[in-house]
């Protein structure tokens, strides 16, 4: 069993940057991959990004790249995401998410372990 807390939403400014942190409980954090994804007011949750089990492999839906960096501290049970340049249309509920996997997935079905989540409200 892994529980998964969302931290590092809030309101900003469009070109502002904001890092979320996603701490995970558990000794097998690091045999997980992590999967961040977002949902906007009436949207589908979409894939945002995630990262492998050791850091090495890291993957982004196209809408972010180049704007958000996923990143992970085995030694903390912690996953980061950074997100720069921030823009209205990243305004959403942002999930964390676990899967014991040894590869990457993007499907959020895919996925064992959810956080709460927590809202990112961009502004104009």
């Amino acid at each position: 069993q892994v529980q998964l807390v969302e931290s590092g939403g809030g309101l900003v400014q469009a070109g502002d940057s904001l890092r979320l942190s996603c701490a995970g409980s558990g000794r097998t954090f690091n045999v997980y991959a992590m999967g961040w994804f977002r949902q906007g007011p009436g949207k589908e949750r979409q894939f945002v990004s995630v990262i492998n089990w050791s850091g090495g492999t890291t993957y982004y839906a196209d809408s972010v790249k180049g704007r958000f960096t996923i990143s992970r501290d085995n030694a903390k049970n912690t996953v980061y995401l950074e997100m720069n340049s921030l823009k209205p249309e990243d305004t959403a509920v942002y999930y964390c998410a676990a899967k014991r996997t040894l590869g990457v997935v993007t499907g959020p079905l895919l996925y064992d372990y959810w956080g709460q989540g927590t809202q990112v409200t961009v502004s104009p």
